[in-house]
């Protein structure tokens, strides 16, 4: 089935008489002895429900977490002590600040890489323990080859992560691309709605699953069934919204590379983006996040950020509306990220509501 149905019929009850349509969120702590659930940090129906759903839509067996940081974690995890990890320069400002945070105690090293350099990851995952790709990357846009970066890596004996957030598992399944693990900060496009903490891991390897379930277990990363299932309901609307989203983005990137006030555009669907023809070979459209930089105007970009009545000046992003922020704002931003660069995450408004918004922010 196409992955847009699958999206809304996977991790459902069976079709009996009577039966509930969808999975509800079960508040129970403690389970009666003698079953195979045991105790509620180890599963509960609505986690059950929506790994069920990602890990069809992915390709493998699908885990939860309290966060994307808390699944980000638990994959760091899996690295020996003293073992290598071999990350992009430019990724989610979190994920890159744990790898410092536990370089710098020796629990591990890490190599910093311009992921869209091919060559260079290639060379730098030699003797690594773990490559880590984000694709498209937060906030720079850059677009990783990742079957060839998968294949290197696993020459090399690296387990290989994608962190697929940006992207969706209905844009891109980096299982099929030839990743270990695809990861996901849930509480972005994937519950959509603003109102989610929640993180995703899926793996095809069982033995890895059983893994990092365990992990989970005895680190307590555990969503609550509340949060699970809000994530589920969000994520049945999500070839919806990831239509319109892109659609927006598409009409936005073109206005935008045409306004004076604008030195780039930072967005994979644009034909003359680096990653443009990466991009089309392996996924199935271009997303709904782009960047523009105001050149070299940072003091300009924190103006337009504040400026805007429509779009929602914050540090999220994935939802039904559109936000906005200049990410070197946040002093854990990755310094060769430029000042004036703004992300935008495109929502499920009306385009000329949008682009009004924009250009008079712009002006101001």
């Amino acid at each position: 089935m196409d992955p847009s149905t699958v999206v809304v019929h996977a991790g459902r009850p069976a079709r009996v008489p009577d039966a509930p349509l969808g999975e509800s969120p079960v508040f129970s702590s403690t389970y009666i002895a003698g079953g195979n659930r045991g105790y509620g940090r180890f599963d509960n129906d609505a986690w059950a429900a929506l790994e069920t759903t990602l890990g069809e839509l992915e390709g493998g067996r699908g885990l939860t977490f309290a966060s994307g940081m808390a699944a980000a974690a638990t994959l760091f995890d899996l690295v020996p002590v003293g073992g290598r990890v071999v990350a992009p320069q430019h990724a989610y400002s979190g994920v890159l600040g744990l790898l410092d945070q536990q370089a710098s105690t020796g629990r591990l090293t890490v190599d910093r890489v311009d992921v869209a350099d091919t060559a260079a990851v290639s060379a730098a995952v030699v003797g690594a323990d773990m490559l880590w790709i984000e694709s498209p990357t937060n906030p720079a846009m850059e677009v990783a080859d990742v079957p060839a970066l998968s294949a290197a890596g696993r020459a090399a004996g690296a387990l290989v992560i994608v962190d697929n957030t940006f992207a969706t598992p209905l844009l891109q399944q980096p299982l099929k691309l030839g990743a270990d693990v695809v990861m996901h900060s849930a509480t972005k496009f994937i519950a959509g709605h603003s109102d989610v903490v929640l993180g995703a891991i899926v793996t095809a390897d069982d033995n890895l699953w059983t893994s990092l379930e365990a992990r989970r277990r005895s680190l307590g990363a555990i969503p609550g069934p509340m949060e699970a299932w809000l994530a589920l309901r969000g994520l049945r609307t999500l070839a919806l919204r990831l239509d319109r989203a892109q659609s927006n983005a598409a009409f936005l990137a073109e206005r935008l590379l045409a306004h004076p006030r604008v030195s780039r555009v930072r967005y994979p669907g644009l034909p003359d983006d680096p990653g443009h023809e990466r991009a089309a070979a392996q996924m199935s459209g271009f997303g709904a996040i782009l960047a523009i930089e105001l050149g070299g105007d940072a003091e300009g970009a924190q103006r337009v950020c504040e400026s805007t009545a429509l779009w929602v000046h914050a540090t999220s992003l994935g939802g039904v509306e559109s936000m906005l922020e200049r990410r070197r704002r946040w002093p854990a931003e990755v310094p060769t990220i430029p000042e004036d660069l703004i992300r935008l995450s495109i929502g499920i408004e009306h385009p000329d509501d949008l682009w009004a918004d924009l250009e008079q922010a712009l002006k101001a």
